[in-house]
């Protein structure tokens, strides 16, 4: 965490939580339980360029954060944990390792696996449905299954664009 206290790092990951915050934003509801959004693009770019841990205390401010500017429930802690738990993956998954194609589906399919599949339908069936992890997991399971491929031609177009620029925070 003494990265924290480089000006370039400080501002990039407050700059990374306040994109993450504003995506929060923009979200697609289907249902209580399911909803398409893309608040985990910032956190991976945060995991690829800074490491996993300021990458797990930037998705746990994107999800307080997003909470204090525009809460649409009630606040949970369980999804601050799954901010954590998604920036430690993408961190240890592409923090200092080549970029590759492969190395990004493997980031994503973790993620979507602990974060979407696992954690999420947990918190969601302990704070709404109460009808049992794997009712709440088949109501879930197609939308985090179709969301993979767009998440992984969005994860891939911000990265890659990233790693392009010479200029960003490199530690």
């Amino acid at each position: 965490m003494n990265k924290l206290k480089e000006t370039r790092i400080l501002t990039l990951a407050a700059m990374l939580t306040a994109v993450g915050i504003i995506l929060g934003f923009f979200k697609i509801p289907i249902s209580q339980i399911i909803e398409i959004r893309f608040g985990s693009l910032p956190i991976a770019v945060a995991g690829m360029s800074l490491g996993p841990g300021i990458a797990a205390v930037v998705g746990a401010l994107i999800d307080i954060g997003g909470y204090l500017v525009k809460p649409t429930g009630p606040f949970f802690p369980g999804f601050t944990i799954s901010g954590i738990v998604s920036g430690l993956i993408f961190g240890a998954i592409l923090y200092k390792k080549e970029l590759h194609p492969v190395r990004i589906l493997v980031a994503l399919l973790v993620h979507t696996l602990v974060v979407g599949i696992i954690m999420n339908t947990f918190w969601l069936d302990f704070m709404y449905i109460k009808k049992g992890f794997f009712i709440t997991l088949m109501a879930r399971l197609p939308k985090e299954l179709a969301m993979i491929p767009i998440n992984y031609i969005l994860l891939s177009i911000f990265l890659f664009a990233l790693h392009r620029i010479k200029d960003y925070a490199e530690v």
